[in-house]
C-alpha cells in the first residue's frame, strides 16, 4: 500500500470529489478536476505531461497547455496538502520522469473499488448464495453517485465515462438476473424500469424487464414493453428487435409458464461470437506512400471525434469530395493516428460505391464481412439485414472499435453499419450525405484539391528526384493536375518511368488539353485513371443532371450562373438550380455562391461528354446562351449582337437540316 501520511479518498463515479481525513477538498476548475481524475484513474503510476494534455484537449492542444497543466498540478498540491511548505516535496502529488504521480492506494479511488466489488460479486454467482451475491452487487452499485466523470471536460473523461457506464449497466443486469433467480420479481421490475428509462436502447435490460413482469403476473405489461421496444428501435435505428427479444415475446404470447433464465447462467449474455484466442481485428490498409499536407483537415477531423465523445455520442464522420481528391488516403492517415484510442480493434470495409472495384456492397453484405471480422460463427449469423445489424451492435456494444467504411454509395448503405456506444465510424464518399447528417447526426467534412505548395511537394516527393531543384516545373505540373492527388501520383509515375525524356518536353505534353486525360492514365488499371474515376461519378448521376453536365461542358471555362445553365439546357431557372445542386452534391461542380465552376480536369472531361450530344443540340445550346437575357446593367448593344448570333445559328441549323434532307432523298 502507498502511504501518503493522511487519509485521502477520490470519487470518480459521479461529480469529481475528494476528501482528506474526512474533510472535503476544494478541487477548483473543471480542467483542474480533469487532471486529478486522470491521475486518480492511474493512482500510483507516473502519467506523462503529454498524456495529460491529450486527455484534456485532444488534438486541439493550445500552445499554453504545458504551462496550464503545471498550474493545475500546483493548485491541486496546495488543495490536497494545505500544510505543506512551499519548498517541501509533495508526498501526495509528486513529479517524476517528465510526468506526475498521485501517490494513493488505488482502492481509495471509487472506480477501483467498484471494479473489485463487481469481481467479487461475479465470483459469488458461481457458487455463493443468492443473498450473499445480491449484497455484493448492491455494495458495488452503491458506490455510484451519478454519471462517471460528470462535469469533467476532455476526450479521456468522455471515453472513460462511456466505458464505466457500460460496466455499471452490466452489473445492474447481472444483479437483476440474480433477483429473478431468487424470485424477487417486484423489486427487480422497479430497478429495471429505472435502468431502461436511463438506457432505452439496451435490449438486454428490456429482456430482463419483460421476464420479470411476466413472472410477477403482469403478462400484458411485459407485452407492452416489447411493443414499445419495437416502436423505439424502428424509429431510432430503423431495425427490428433482436432474436432473443423476439423469442421471449413469442413464448410470453404462448403463455409458457416454465420461462426462466438458463440454468447455470443467471443472465442471458449476448453472444459475443469471439472464439478463444481470436486476435483483435487490425484491418487498416497501409497509408499511401508520400502522404503530404492535409494537416488542417486532420486536425479538424480529430477535433470532431473528440467533440462527439465529449457529448457521449457515437462519432459518425463522413469525408466527401470529388473523385481522385485523396479521401481514402486522408481517412487512413487519420485512422492510423487514432488507432491506439480504440483497443478493441480497427475494422475496414471497402463498400465499392464507385463500382471500379466490383459491384457496390449491400449493407447486408458489409455486415457479413464485419461480423466475420469480429469472429462471429458463420452458422449463427442471421440471413436478414435486421438480424445482422442487431448482432453487429451487440458484439460492439461497450467496446471501443474504429470502423472505416470506404467509398460509400448512399446513406442507406451506411445506416445499418453504425453501432452505438464508444465505437467510432469514419466513412468516405463521392457524394454529400445531407440526410445522414440531418437525421442521424453524422458530421460531414468536404475535401478539396491540394493547395499549390502541397501539390508541388507531393509531386516532387514521388517523382524519384526528377523535380528536385525544378520548383517551377513542379508547380506547373501540379497546376495542370488541378491539385488532385490521383492525377499527381500518375504524373509522378510517368516522370520516373521516362527518365530519358527531357522535363520540358513532359511539361509541354501535359499542357495540351486534348490529350491530358489520356496521359493521366496507367494502362490496364482502371483504379489509376482520372478519366475512369470521373466516368463512374458521371454515370451515377440521374439522367437530367447528366444532361446538364454535358451542356456545361460546352462552357467549361469560367464561372457559370444559374441563368447561363438554364439557357444551355433549355430549362427554367428553378430546374437549373436544382440540377446544379445535384452536380455539386456529387462533387462534379464547385459552388462559389452565385456562380459555379468546373474543376479544370472535370471541365476537360465534361467537354468530352458534351460530344455525346448531337451537333444540332450543341449549336442550339450555344445560340441560346449567346441570346440569353443580359445581366442587369448590360449595354443594349450587347443584346442586339446576341440576337444577331441567334439568327445566324438558326440559319445554319436550317441549312444543316436541308442538306441532311437532300442527302436522304438522293
Amino acid at each position: 500500500m502507498i502511504c501518503t501520511g493522511a487519509s485521502l479518498r477520490i470519487q470518480l463515479l459521479g461529480p469529481i470529489r475528494a476528501w482528506r481525513d474526512g474533510e472535503e477538498v476544494p478541487l477548483g476548475s473543471p480542467k483542474q478536476r480533469a487532471v486529478l481524475s486522470l491521475l486518480a484513474s492511474r493512482a500510483g503510476e507516473v502519467v506523462s505531461g503529454q498524456a495529460i494534455t491529450s486527455a484534456l484537449w485532444g488534438s486541439d492542444t493550445p500552445e499554453t497547455a504545458a504551462n496550464g497543466v503545471h498550474t493545475y498540478v500546483a493548485r491541486l498540491r496546495r488543495a490536497l496538502e494545505p500544510g505543506r511548505g512551499s519548498r517541501a516535496a509533495s508526498a501526495v502529488l509528486s513529479s517524476a520522469s517528465g510526468g506526475y504521480c498521485l501517490r494513493l492506494d488505488p482502492v481509495d479511488v471509487d472506480v477501483t473499488l467498484f471494479v473489485q466489488r463487481h469481481g467479487h460479486a461475479r465470483r459469488s454467482r458461481e457458487g455463493g448464495s443468492a443473498e450473499t451475491t445480491l449484497r455484493l452487487y448492491e455494495d458495488a452499485l452503491a458506490l455510484w453517485r451519478g454519471e462517471a466523470y460528470a462535469g469533467v471536460p476532455g476526450p479521456f473523461a468522455a471515453m472513460e465515462g462511456v466505458r464505466l457506464r457500460n460496466l455499471r449497466l452490466t452489473a445492474v443486469e447481472e444483479w437483476a438476473a440474480v433477483m429473478l433467480e431468487a424470485g424477487e420479481y417486484a423489486e427487480a421490475v422497479d430497478q429495471l424500469s429505472r435502468a431502461v428509462a436511463d438506457e432505452p436502447l439496451r435490449e438486454k435490460l428490456r429482456w430482463l424487464l419483460m421476464l420479470a413482469l411476466y413472472h410477477a403476473g403482469r403478462q400484458a405489461h411485459a407485452l407492452t414493453v416489447y411493443t414499445e421496444t419495437r416502436r423505439l428501435l424502428r424509429r431510432e435505428l430503423g431495425i427490428e428487435p433482436g432474436a432473443e427479444l423476439q423469442d421471449l415475446h413469442r413464448r410470453i404470447l404462448a403463455g409458457q409458464r416454465e420461462l426462466r433464465l438458463p440454468a447455470g447462467n443467471l443472465a442471458p449474455r449476448p453472444y459475443d461470437g469471439r472464439g478463444a484466442g481470436l486476435p483483435v481485428p487490425a484491418q487498416l490498409p497501409p497509408v499511401a506512400r508520400g502522404f503530404t499536407g492535409r494537416e488542417r483537415e486532420l486536425k479538424e477531423l480529430e477535433a470532431l471525434v473528440d467533440d462527439e465523445f465529449a457529448q457521449r455520442s457515437t462519432p459518425v464522420i463522413v469525408v466527401d469530395g470529388p473523385a481522385g481528391v485523396g479521401k481514402s488516403a486522408l481517412v487512413l492517415e487519420l485512422a492510423h493516428r487514432l488507432a491506439d484510442r480504440f483497443p478493441d480493434g480497427q475494422l475496414y470495409v471497402d463498400l465499392c460505391g464507385n463500382g471500379l472495384r466490383g459491384r457496390p456492397l449491400t449493407a447486408s453484405d458489409a455486415l457479413l464481412h464485419l461480423l466475420s471480422s469480429l469472429g462471429a460463427d458463420s452458422t449463427r449469423i442471421p440471413r436478414d439485414l435486421a438480424g445482422r445489424a442487431t448482432l453487429y451492435r451487440s458484439l460492439l456494444y461497450g467496446k471501443r472499435a474504429l470502423i472505416v467504411l470506404d467509398d460509400a454509395l448512399s446513406a442507406d448503405q451506411l445506416r445499418p453499419l453504425i453501432p452505438r456506444g464508444a465505437s467510432c465510424v469514419v466513412a468516405t464518399s463521392r457524394q454529400r450525405f445531407g440526410g445522414l447528417a440531418a437525421r442521424d447526426g453524422a458530421r460531414t467534412v468536404t475535401v478539396r484539391p491540394l493547395a499549390a505548395d502541397e501539390a508541388a511537394e507531393l509531386l516532387t516527393t514521388l517523382s524519384g528526384g526528377r523535380l528536385t531543384d525544378h520548383g517551377e516545373a513542379a508547380r506547373r505540373l501540379a497546376a495542370l493536375c488541378g491539385g488532385l492527388p490521383l492525377a499527381l501520383r500518375i504524373t509522378a509515375e510517368a516522370l520516373t518511368a521516362n527518365p530519358g525524356v527531357p522535363l520540358a518536353t513532359l511539361v509541354e505534353q501535359y499542357t495540351r488539353e486534348s490529350g491530358r486525360l489520356d496521359r493521366l492514365t496507367v494502362a490496364d488499371d482502371a483504379l489509376a485513371s482520372v478519366r475512369d474515376a470521373f466516368e463512374t461519378s458521371y454515370r451515377a448521376l440521374p439522367a437530367e443532371a447528366a444532361r446538364m453536365f454535358r451542356f456545361l461542358g460546352l462552357r467549361k471555362d469560367g464561372p457559370i450562373t444559374v441563368s447561363a445553365a438554364a439557357s444551355l439546357a433549355d430549362t427554367d431557372r428553378d430546374t437549373a438550380r436544382r440540377l446544379l445542386g445535384q452536380l455539386v452534391a456529387h462533387h462534379l461542380l464547385e459552388d462559389h455562391g452565385q456562380r459555379y465552376r468546373l474543376h479544370d480536369l472535370l471541365g476537360i472531361y465534361a467537354a468530352e461528354c458534351a460530344q455525346q450530344e448531337p451537333m444540332l443540340n450543341r449549336r442550339a445550346a450555344l445560340a441560346r446562351l449567346d441570346a440569353a437575357d443580359p445581366d442587369e446593367g448590360e449595354p443594349y448593344a450587347v443584346v442586339l449582337r446576341r440576337a444577331a448570333v441567334l439568327r445566324r445559328a438558326a440559319f445554319r441549323q436550317r441549312e444543316d437540316v436541308t442538306r441532311a434532307t437532300d442527302l436522304t432523298v438522293r
